[in-house]
């Protein structure tokens, strides 16, 4: 070793340590109260500063194993208030003491370097170190905020962790070989050759942290648009389908109208007549049963109503159509479909049939158009950041329908949101009408 000075003070990691946790968890969503979160937050702020100061004299071969323990304890005060998966709380529980060893490693560098021209050494430091921490901590703050949108549906693959971890650990070596040993053909000769190692391999290591983040997000990204645009495809072809089938059954409904006009002209027998008073009265089941007043959604309608028949489902209907017209085609078939699919798949699931219930309203409120649809359910309904948690096991390739109503909500300005209230699941959005 190169003497005490090339030490960072164990109390300035400690707090470097903290800091960035507290970064993370005024960013990530909450499980906890704020005061729960103040209390949690003091006590992780003990435990992390008792843990590396009680150790500061212990061998340098147990350096590693208290790091690894301290570690740990980011981990415990993340996942108390953080409400992330394991790997989510264990991927930011890493970047932040990857960001935490380049900040403490930083400052301890500006310290030294001018600790010669500083008269009163312990004000003069003090100063530094709030000073350094305060900026590099807001810059991370900022950082991270630019990034909540992608964060917040950030989902962490065990491949993708594994990747960070390996990057963290071996950025965490390179950077304390001169503090371990000057026998590398890494170590620096003199304590600013160390310092200046230290702080630059962390920086580089937090920089390819992030970089690869980014890289994560923009093939979720992808991922997401691709499968939201086969949803859109879908739903349009749907109603093409229903579109066609009906134009269909209304040319064959006018045919046979005109043939049952004169059949009665032609036959005059009681059994005849009778027969052609039957299909007269089943063809009454193909005339339109939702007239909203806007064609588009008459049409998804009729296909959906169909789907309702076949699974003994009740559908009602309040809808006032002639508020869509402001919203294209595709949108409009975008969200009552998807949220009309969502609703009789999860409907269609209840074993008492009676209980099988849908209901849409379409008004208007205000300046606003409302569109509601729920089924029911009685079952509790996970949320994150606001938004149903599918229930499928394989999330990563399903949960797509709401994000794709979502997307054709924001091109209107609308808001979208859900609950359960009861045994109601209900999705509501209100879009400012032009």
């Amino acid at each position: 070793m190169y003497g005490e000075s090339i030490n960072i003070p164990r109390i300035y990691t400690a707090l470097a340590e903290w800091l960035s946790c507290l970064v993370f968890c005024m960013i990530l969503p909450r499980k906890v109260s704020r005061g729960k979160f103040a209390g949690i937050a003091a006590i992780a702020l003990v435990a992390q500063c008792l843990l590396l100061v009680t150790t500061k004299g212990a061998w340098l071969c147990m350096w590693v194993p208290i790091m690894v323990v301290a570690v740990f304890f980011m981990y415990l005060f993340l996942s108390s208030v953080v409400s992330l998966s394991v790997k989510g709380n264990l991927y930011f529980t890493l970047k932040a003491f990857l960001a935490a060893e380049f900040v403490a490693s930083f400052e301890w560098q500006m310290a030294c370097y001018f600790r010669p021209i500083i008269k009163n050494e312990l004000i003069g430091q003090t100063i530094l170190l709030v000073v350094v921490y305060a900026l590099l901590f807001l810059l991370l703050y900022l950082l991270e905020t630019r990034m909540r949108i992608n964060t917040l549906d950030f989902d962490i693959s065990k491949k993708e962790l594994v990747s960070v971890t390996l990057i963290v650990l071996g950025v965490f070596a390179f950077s304390n070989l001169g503090f371990m040993t000057a026998k590398t053909p890494f170590s620096g000769d003199g304590i600013m050759d160390i310092f200046n190692v230290r702080t630059l391999v962390d920086f580089g290591g937090l920089a390819i942290l992030y970089a690869y983040q980014s890289r994560v997000f923009e093939l979720q990204a992808e991922k997401e648009l691709l499968a939201i645009h086969t949803m859109l495809q879908s739903q349009y072809d749907n109603y093409r389908n229903y579109s066609e089938s009906i134009d269909l059954i209304n040319l064959k409904y006018h045919d046979l109208k005109h043939q049952i006009e004169g059949l009665r002209g032609e036959m005059s027998q009681d059994k005849r007549t009778e027969w052609i008073d039957a299909i007269e009265e089943e063809l009454q089941s193909y005339q339109p049963e939702q007239q909203t007043g806007n064609c588009t959604l008459d049409t998804l309608l009729s296909g959906k109503l169909n789907s309702c028949s076949k699974q003994n489902i009740k559908f009602t209907c309040v809808a006032d159509g002639k508020l869509l017209s402001f919203m294209h085609v595709i949108d409009i078939c975008n969200i009552f479909g998807n949220a009309l699919d969502n609703a009789i798949e999860n409907v269609a699931l209840v074993e008492e049939e009676e209980k099988r219930l849908i209901h849409m309203q379409v008004f208007a409120r205000g300046t606003f158009l409302f569109i509601s649809v729920s089924n029911y359910c009685n079952q509790q309904i996970a949320l994150k950041n606001g938004y149903p948690v599918t229930t499928k096991h394989d999330k990563k390739n399903h949960g797509f329908g709401i994000k794709s109503i979502d997307y054709a909500v924001k091109k209107y300005n609308g808001t979208i949101t859900f609950g359960v209230e009861n045994d109601m699941f209900e999705i509501k959005i209100l879009i400012p009408m032009k």
